[in-house]
């Protein structure tokens, strides 16, 4: 095993074609013409890194775009930078703490009241190898923020989302979901906390919960898929240690930048060839193997049982 930092290990051989790729530059933006033109999109996490870049192809695509942020200043900062460069008026900024349930409710009201229809929403924004916390509600902030929160959002928006098909929900995740395990026992890590281990878990809790999710949709037009936007140089690394830090910096030359991340973000939100594809886990704008867990239809039931029962819901 090759491992870049303590969050990318992956095997030699497949270590090698990753990074050849990017250095014979066929990391190119996914090319397509298709419009989204009376289409309405939420994103979280939009006012930096992928979520901005996504945010603002979906609005050169017409799209309405939403652009939901934690931090106001940042988050109308980010909207003008999307008008300006789409020369798209209609795209609004939007509160949303995913740490706190009490704004994710407020949002979602907000979204349901205001809006005649939600066609896409990308459920984008992530935090990566922070040091132990809890959210206002008392989960460990990263399965909190991560996966839970994103549950508690699709979960309040899905009936618009239904009203509105036929419609997508994109759950961006990563290839550390490989590594990682669901700790049923202690999913918010009150026995024991280890920032990587806590990170892997989260983002395989985004596969386990795009697929039941798909299942639950069948029928509905309404799909869901989950992916890999790469390695990408966004703030997410802000959290790691000197050492690794050092290791990020040394690969970045060979790593993908906003643009490029959020390729298959914006494949999944509107590739047509994946209208009738519900479910799948995506890399590099292509469909990808995920690991053995991911595939487990017995954990994605126990996540979800567990995630409805944390967050008090009934969503069967």
């Amino acid at each position: 095993m090759v491992r870049v930092s303590m969050y990318i290990a992956v095997p030699v051989g497949w270590y090698s074609l990753y990074y050849a790729r990017n250095i014979l530059n066929l990391f190119r933006p996914w090319s397509s013409t298709a419009r989204l033109d009376d289409k309405t999109v939420v994103i979280t996490g939009a006012n930096t890194g992928i979520g901005k870049e996504t945010a603002l192809d979906l609005a050169k695509r017409g799209a309405r775009i939403i652009m939901a942020c934690r931090d106001a200043e940042r988050g109308q900062a980010a909207v003008k930078e999307v008008v300006d460069g789409s020369q798209n008026t209609n795209v609004v900024y939007m509160k949303l703490d995913l740490s706190d349930t009490k704004s994710i409710r407020e949002f979602a009201e907000a979204v349901n009241q205001g809006e005649s229809k939600l066609n896409i929403l990308i459920n984008n924004a992530g935090i990566m190898a922070i040091p132990y916390g809890k959210t206002v509600d008392g989960f460990e902030m990263q399965i909190g923020v991560n996966h839970l929160g994103h549950f508690l959002l699709t979960h309040l928006l899905i009936d618009l989302i239904k009203r509105s098909a036929p419609a997508r929900i994109v759950t961006v995740s990563s290839m550390a979901h490989a590594w990682g395990s669901m700790n049923f026992d202690d999913l918010n890590s009150e026995k024991s906390y280890d920032k990587k281990t806590a990170y892997q878990q989260s983002k395989l809790a985004n596969v386990l919960f795009t697929r039941s999710l798909a299942k639950k949709l069948e029928g509905t037009g309404v799909t869901a898929y989950s992916l890999h936007p790469g390695v990408v140089q966004t703030e997410l690394w802000r959290h790691l240690n000197g050492p690794q830090q050092t290791i990020m910096k040394m690969v970045s030359p060979f790593t993908k930048n906003s643009v490029q991340g959020a390729q298959t973000s914006i494949y999944c939100a509107v590739e047509p060839t994946l209208e009738n594809q519900s479910g799948g886990y995506y890399s590099d704008c292509a469909p990808a193997s995920c690991s053995q867990e991911a595939q487990s239809d017995e954990s994605a039931k126990r996540l979800w049982e567990m995630s409805c029962q944390l967050l008090s819901l009934s969503w069967e």
